[in-house]
């Protein structure tokens, strides 16, 4: 499970229940700042169309053809102003977004808490400062990476004749920021790459925002939509965010666990069972009205979007028998694998195992029987056998 999402937000913002939401596991949630103080680690899924129903098949691993590819989630500790500085719970933080993709902002929609995650009235903070800060504290942790040894090594980039990308990059690097990043920042920028030694803290400072987009794309997600003022939603929903109920997704998702209800993650409504209490018919008509008025619970939407849009990733269905769309033990469209667009059929098989990749011959797709060479681009739902010398 190579593709990891942080959730990030200050303390109380409802962080812990979407991460419950997305994954199901047991955490803490609780109404006091620092509730999560070490990175909860789960499994979330993002939905795709399983190939199973076009092929007129019954894969076993898919729910009404509807198949569920799991990532890894990192619920990170609470996030406070001056995080860069080791204030709060600030090191603990930026150490879990290391190994993240892309980071999911829950904001607290209600205004229901302020800046620093204490509970205040409901509407009396403005949800819109919480966006703004959080993209300043990874810009300055980044900043403080880059800063410590800047004028050492911008004078080696000089008298050694080092690569100005590779020299960013390595001192980056446990930030989870690559060559690549900074090659298509510095490209973008205007700065005087002949001289990095007299670059200012302000040229410096925009080099680490631009990193940071780069290297850790954000969705928002405007969580407690059901109890947020509709000034507030409106306002975020401008900034693109995605409204999102935390808490009705672990209902409905505990529902249809139970047997009383039949819900699949995404989906934009759900459907009763008989025998209902009436406080239970009640309680999910409530729960109806609220998906119906904002397209669902949201939470689905925010792993789709994060995975396939920022991420611009692809679901490929590796088998060993084409034929039968199977593997050896004879299960069905056994594996889902999430590759970046525009990924070949030899990068697929370095995922699957690094001796498939050494060995590749070619590949075959499964639909078509027709070979695929390694410089193939791979589209979204492929199902391909991988052809290896063994």
């Amino acid at each position: 499970m190579a593709i990891s999402i942080a959730l990030a937000g200050k303390p109380n913002c409802g962080k812990s229940t979407f991460f419950k939401a997305s994954t199901l596991a047991n955490v803490d949630i609780a109404n006091y700042p620092f509730t999560t103080i070490d990175a909860n680690h789960g499994v979330g899924y993002v939905r795709a169309v399983c190939p199973c129903r076009e092929l007129k098949l019954d894969c076993g691993n898919c729910r009404d053809g509807v198949r569920f590819v799991p990532i890894e989630m990192i619920d990170v500790a609470g996030l406070v102003p001056d995080a860069h500085k080791g204030r709060g719970l600030g090191n603990e933080f930026l150490d879990n977004l290391r190994q993240a993709k892309a980071i999911i902002h829950v904001i607290d929609a209600s205004g229901g808490t302020d800046i620093e995650g204490n509970p205040v009235n409901l509407g009396s903070h403005d949800p819109l400062e919480d966006i703004e800060f959080l993209d300043r504290e990874i810009t300055m942790w980044i900043f403080g990476i880059l800063k410590r040894n800047w004028d050492r090594l911008s004078r080696k980039v000089n008298a050694e004749g080092l690569k100005l990308e590779e020299t960013i990059a390595g001192q980056l690097e446990g930030a989870g920021i690559t060559d690549s990043h900074v090659k298509t920042v510095l490209a973008r920028l205007k700065l005087p790459r002949d001289k990095p030694h007299i670059w200012t803290d302000e040229q410096i400072i925009q080099l680490s925002d631009q990193l940071r987009a780069e290297s850790k794309p954000v969705i928002i997600a405007a969580n407690k939509i059901d109890v947020a003022p509709p000034e507030n939603v409106e306002r975020l929903l401008k900034k693109g965010a995605i409204p999102v109920s935390g808490a009705a997704e672990v209902a409905l998702k505990l529902a249809d666990r139970s047997g009383a209800i039949k819900y699949i993650p995404g989906d934009l409504d759900f459907v009763e069972t008989s025998n209902l209490s009436a406080a239970q018919k009640d309680a999910l008509s409530k729960l109806r009205s609220m998906m119906k008025k904002n397209g669902g619970t949201g939470i689905q939407k925010c792993l789709d979007e994060t995975v396939f849009r920022l991420l611009d990733l692809i679901v490929v269905y590796p088998v060993e028998d084409e034929n039968k769309f199977t593997d050896k033990q004879g299960k069905m469209l056994p594996d889902a694998f999430l590759l970046k667009k525009g990924s070949t059929p030899k990068d697929l098989a370095f995922m699957v195992h690094t001796d498939i990749a050494r060995g590749f011959l070619y590949a075959i797709d499964a639909r078509t029987r027709m070979r695929l060479g390694d410089k193939h681009e791979l589209k979204n739902g492929e199902i391909v056998k991988i052809v290896a010398v063994k």
